[in-house]
């Protein structure tokens, strides 16, 4: 099959500038450099791709007095200097909540939430769907596309609306049914697969080889969409006034977000940004699809893919891609990889919400009961700084909760029965 999904009669006479900064993608796994274009496995090794740069000096200033969005670090990404001009969602520069009602609960002493559920459709995928999409505008694709567990289905569907550009989204068919709905206003063209996500991205890769000028986000321009969560460590380290947590706990379903934070906060020390101290990263999944904490704890480099069984189907992706690089990540800065069950991932959901207002969806509701884990089994310092990523809004997994939560009473519309409840 062709790792390429736009022929080169459609992806020629791309313009000067196109990928900003960025000078070729380079492989993984044998760092063989391959021209900038619709390519994703390398031609040598059939390793990973991803985009080199060759950065011109950057200087905070120069960020601070760009856009309220995540084209403020448009010079380290791989998009034209003129990105603002183009129909896009956005995204980014979400808050970064000093959660101190959390951390007083947890047992830390200094804790913080980057809460990505304000953006555009209420995920991050927003981010890396508007890098997606300046690359796919850049290759001149007709069709703008993906397989996904949701939330980027959601994200792609808006992007593409925005660009008056064609949008077909695949999803599982056993989705939650707010983010089908979430889709399906977007575009006419939803459609489900019976089968889990794996099955999906397999289908998706099959039509990616098959149709011409399709742009897969995380199939053939997935290099370019990959570098949109570098985005989320480049905002945490500029709202903590240029500098980089102690410790980091980020979701893990591809794993792309986990090692994309990492690469932004190396970038950042390169470019002289931050200064360079240690950090830990650590991974979050839920038991029922966690084929990457099960290797970190086997001890061993290989990932065994897994049939996913849990409410978290946003992390629900039993053949990660960047998993192994996730392993290394992990190990080298000092932190892990952790898992738990459904029923810990609907107690951090109403953990957070409940001491710090925010409504998570399954997948914050996984990375709050791990750091809670963390802090339990002693795998996480409590008194050093730390960060928690909260990738999504509630409202898309309600039923992880629903049966969970209600009135406290149901009463007549009088005091005397008001005081009966005790709630006075």
């Amino acid at each position: 099959m062709s790792t390429s999904v736009l022929t080169p009669s459609t992806t020629s006479g791309t313009r000067e500038g196109a990928f900003g900064n960025a000078t070729s993608l380079s492989c993984r796994e044998c760092g063989h450099l391959v021209a900038l274009g619709p390519h994703y496995a390398c031609p040598e090794c059939f390793g990973p791709l991803e985009v080199a740069y060759d950065f011109p000096l950057v200087t905070r200033a120069e960020i601070e007095a760009g856009p309220p969005n995540i084209w403020r670090y448009k010079a380290l990404l791989p998009v034209p200097s003129d990105i603002e001009e183009s129909p896009n969602t956005e995204p980014g520069f979400t808050r970064l909540l000093r959660a101190d009602n959390l951390a007083a609960e947890l047992g830390l002493r200094k804790l913080w939430v980057k809460d990505d559920s304000t953006n555009p459709t209420n995920s991050f995928k927003d981010r890396v769907v508007a890098c997606a999409l300046s690359a796919a505008r850049e290759l001149h694709a007709k069709v703008f596309a993906c397989p996904s567990t949701g939330n980027l289905a959601n994200a792609v569907a808006a992007a593409g609306a925005r660009a008056g550009i064609k949008t077909v989204v695949f999803i599982p068919s056993n989705l939650e049914k707010p983010k089908q709905v979430n889709s399906a206003v977007y575009t006419e063209n939803l459609v489900a697969v019976d089968g889990n996500y794996d099955d999906v991205n397999r289908l998706a890769s099959e039509i990616a080889g098959e149709e011409e000028g399709w742009a897969f986000v995380n199939v053939n321009v997935r290099p370019y969409y990959a570098e949109g969560s570098k985005t989320l460590g480049y905002e945490i380290a500029e709202q903590l006034g240029w500098r980089l947590p102690d410790q980091i706990v980020i979701p893990v379903a591809s794993g792309s977000q986990l090692t994309k934070v990492d690469k932004a906060f190396q970038e950042l020390i390169k470019l002289g940004l931050v200064e360079d101290r240690p950090y830990k990263v650590y991974g979050a999944q839920a038991t029922g699809c966690s084929p990457v904490s099960v290797a970190y704890k086997g001890g061993v480099d290989a990932i065994r893919p897994v049939k996913p069984d849990t409410i978290a189907k946003s992390l629900a992706i039993g053949n990660p891609a960047d998993g192994v690089y996730v392993l290394d990540i992990c190990r080298r800065t000092g932190g892990a990889v952790e898992d738990i069950s459904d029923d810990e991932v609907r107690e951090g959901i109403l953990l957070l919400a409940r001491t710090e207002g925010i409504f998570t969806e399954t997948a914050g509701g996984t990375t709050v009961g791990v750091l809670r884990k963390l802090v339990e089994t002693g795998q996480l310092d409590p008194e050093l700084e730390t960060v928690v990523i909260n990738t999504g809004m509630g409202l898309k997994t309600l039923d992880a909760v629903s049966d969970r939560v209600g009135p406290a009473a149901t009463i007549e519309p009088t005091y005397a029965a008001f005081t009966a409840t005790g709630l006075a």
